[in-house]
């Protein structure tokens, strides 16, 4: 019997990447508008990609069909 191909999020795979080391990474939230409010510490660190951990981390890997 065949397996069924999996089909990758696409909206999951603009938003997320995956490093060699299987950790996935995202970008952080509130940097889009208002900046002249923040500090330039805090629109410094927006640029660092962030890792995902947990159980949501594991449902995005099932969603970009490496689990």
């Amino acid at each position: 019997m065949k397996k069924i191909k999996v089909k990758t999020r696409k909206g999951v795979a603009r938003r997320f990447h995956v490093t060699g080391a299987g950790k996935i990474m995202r970008r952080i939230q509130n940097r889009r508008h208002l900046r002249k409010n923040k500090s330039k510490k805090a629109i410094r660190n927006y640029r660092v990609p962030v890792e995902v951990t947990g159980t949501f981390a594991k449902k995005i890997k099932k969603m970009l069909g490496l689990a």
